[in-house]
């Protein structure tokens, strides 16, 4: 391998969403840096089979807002 340009490879610790926290190897941040999850296999609807709705930034108000005009109406029998 060529030397100098490679990035470095070094530990950091990352936080699961229950706290729980692990040590990994990484070329992400510095040696030492956490990261902390918003979303990981313990509270994805992938790996839980929960399905909850994740707002960020009022990102489901502004859907709601921008297409409350076209509300389903029940068909007439």
């Amino acid at each position: 391998m060529k030397k100098g340009i490679h990035p470095d490879y070094h530990e950091i610790t990352y936080v699961m969403t229950d706290g729980t926290e692990k040590k990994i190897k990484t070329t992400w941040g510095k040696e030492g840096d956490r990261m902390v999850l918003e979303l990981d296999p313990k509270s994805h609807p992938a790996w839980t089979g929960v399905h909850r709705m994740v707002d960020s930034g009022g990102q489901v108000g502004k859907f709601n807002n921008k297409f409350a005009k076209f509300v389903a109406k029940k068909a007439a029998n």
